[in-house]
């Protein structure tokens, strides 16, 4: 299997392809979630750099338990948009993080494909 990569093009196809310890191979941060937003997939990567386990973090409100600080129309609102109206989203967008951390610069990859079951949240930290 090819590495992932952050900015491929065909990555959320990949995603839905992939068993939860193959995405734990990933180099960015990956986090999974339904249509409730309960976080379904949450990877190795962003466990360690955002030092939550992934047991605390599973079955959880994405938006409101585990990254209120994504609760806004920059994030949670484009996920809602493209929900409402059975659109495809894939943006990249530079971002703050701010919860439980001092301030981070991160990219982040905002993943939907009309269809699937789980919409993803893509974190990769600046250097």
């Amino acid at each position: 299997m090819d590495a992932l990569a952050f900015d491929q093009p065909d990555l959320g196809q990949r995603l839905a392809a992939l068993s939860d310890e193959q995405i734990d191979d990933a180099p960015f941060g990956i986090i999974g979630f339904d249509e409730t937003t309960a976080v379904r997939r949450y990877n190795r990567f962003e466990a360690q750099a955002a030092g939550l386990s992934p047991v605390s973090v599973l079955g959880q409100p994405f938006f409101t338990s585990v990254a209120p600080c994504m609760n806004n129309f920059m994030v949670a609102q484009r996920f809602e948009d493209a929900l409402a109206d059975g659109s495809g989203l894939d943006d990249t967008i530079p971002y703050v993080l701010t919860l439980r951390m001092r301030p981070t610069k991160v990219k982040l990859r905002l993943l939907a494909l009309p269809g699937t079951a789980l919409r993803y949240v893509l974190v990769q930290r600046q250097s």
